[in-house]
């Protein structure tokens, strides 16, 4: 409260406490005797100064305005600067409600602490206005003049130690932003390194890709050059030109004994037994060995004998395996065809030859004599007329061990070891391609219900209508 309002409060309470003690004197002159005129004019000069101190209120009520109008207005200007702040605190607190608890836990105190300053500023309002009216009533006390000033001064403490908080609250509120910021700061730097680390990721990714497909691709490169070096090196062992010694050493090591056994009723030949080394053979599905008809039981002639019992066996290192049966050749069945398996070939042990995929990549040609135990280097030739054979040129023969006479059953090497083909007769060897049967005997203990002779004759028939050079 100013201090001039108090100074105009007290001298009014004393004019008013003079005032009164007059009209007690007066009323006491009453009851005694006349009342004296020193007493009237001082009841005179009290109205008189009642007047002035009454004009005197009005200045003072006037300049109370005055100060309560420039109060007011600081007032103003304080809930407007309250305001703008509380718009800030508001914009703080929406910022630091998505980020942090701890900004939430300072945004409800300072709402809570807003309602007390608002609640505060209700107070000092209702206090004002108290003040006022306690100023306009002459009978209010002291007392109570003290305890509305005391109950203010509280109030304004009171809003000074809210408007402390408040300050400290919002200082905290700038720490929470300056965090925030460096938290912005450090999430962007972060978002910036996981943006650069995905792109060297990235890029990291497509140079392991770009090397694995370079070492597939290399991969490829050495299976293809290594398909390209078994053609090559396949391609140079097919198209080299083995030596006949090689050739017939590889004979030797690898030929198979054929042995053929007949039987018929009967006083005289009753019993046939025949016997040939050959070699197997394979034309990449079927397995095989191969002889000529003549070294065998079954020889085609005009009039061949119809046997009750056929058995036969290959053998090779103490191995013996039964022939099941033979077939005949369907470009000529002079040629007799003796199938097994591959498993019977693996045990045997023996090497499985190829036949020759081109008879006529090479001139020369290696004759061995199965049977007699001959080779000899020579050439053929081709017979337009025979597409099925060539002809051995007899001109040139070179006989390398043995006596070397060439005859049917020979059998024919390219010069690189695959098989070209069975002699036929002296001159013409059958060239073979593939396993094709013109007829079949089963061999076993009973074979009358074959009849064997009528296939053979019939055999025979076929090879008497090939020409004369051929027979």
């Amino acid at each position: 409260m100013n201090r001039s309002i108090l100074i105009v409060i007290c001298d009014f309470l004393l004019v008013s406490l003079l005032a009164f003690s007059t009209v007690d004197i007066n009323k006491v002159a009453e009851e005694g005797s006349k009342p004296l005129d020193k007493f009237e004019i001082s009841t005179n000069q009290a109205d008189a100064s009642g007047k002035d101190l009454a004009a005197v209120m009005r200045l003072a009520l006037d300049e109370e305005r005055k100060d309560r109008d420039r109060l007011m207005g600081e007032l103003s200007r304080a809930k407007s600067s309250v305001t703008a702040n509380e718009e800030q605190i508001r914009t703080f607190q929406k910022e630091l409600q998505a980020s942090q608890q701890t900004n939430e836990r300072l945004a409800r105190e300072q709402s809570a602490l807003q309602g007390q300053f608002v609640l505060a500023q209700t107070n000092i309002q209702a206090l004002t206005q108290q003040l006022q009216a306690v100023s306009t009533e002459s009978s209010t006390s002291r007392d109570r003049t003290a305890a509305i000033e005391a109950e203010l001064r509280k109030q304004l403490e009171q809003a000074t130690a809210l408007q402390k908080q408040i300050s400290q609250l919002q200082q905290s509120n700038q720490l929470a932003a300056s965090e925030k910021q460096q938290l912005s700061t450090a999430l962007q730097v972060a978002q910036t390194e996981k943006k650069y680390a995905t792109a060297e990721v990235a890029k990291m990714e497509e140079q392991v890709k770009a090397e694995r497909q370079e070492k597939a691709k290399l991969a490829e490169n050495v299976k293809t050059l290594a398909s390209k070096s078994t053609q090559l090196a396949e391609e140079i062992r097919d198209n080299r030109p083995l030596a006949p010694n090689a050739i017939f050493q590889d004979f030797l090591t690898n030929r198979v004994l054929a042995r053929f056994e007949a039987f018929r009723a009967g006083l005289i030949d009753t019993n046939r037994r025949r016997e040939s080394h050959t070699v197997i053979v394979t034309d990449g599905s079927i397995t095989f060995a191969l002889c000529h008809a003549h070294d065998t039981p079954l020889n085609l002639t005009q009039q061949p004998a119809d046997w009750e019992r056929l058995t036969g066996s290959l053998s090779r290192n103490n191995i013996e395996l039964p022939i099941r049966s033979v077939a005949f050749y369907f470009e000529d069945p002079r040629v007799v065809l003796i199938p097994i398996d591959r498993a019977e070939a693996q045990k045997l042990g023996s090497k499985v030859y190829r036949l020759s995929s081109d008879p006529f990549k090479f001139q020369d040609a290696v004759l061995v004599g199965a049977s007699e135990g001959y080779y000899g280097e020579c050439k053929f030739q081709i017979d337009l007329s025979t597409p099925e054979y060539v002809k051995l040129d007899r001109s040139v023969l070179k006989g390398l061990f043995g006596q070397f006479n060439p005859s049917r059953g020979d059998l024919v090497f390219s010069k690189n070891g695959e098989l070209l083909g069975v002699m036929a007769n002296n001159t013409y060897c059958l060239k073979l391609r593939d396993f094709n049967a013109v007829a079949t005997l089963r061999f076993g203990q009973d074979v009358r219900g074959q009849r064997t002779g009528d296939t053979l004759t019939k055999l025979y028939a076929f090879i008497a209508q090939k020409p004369s050079k051929l027979q």
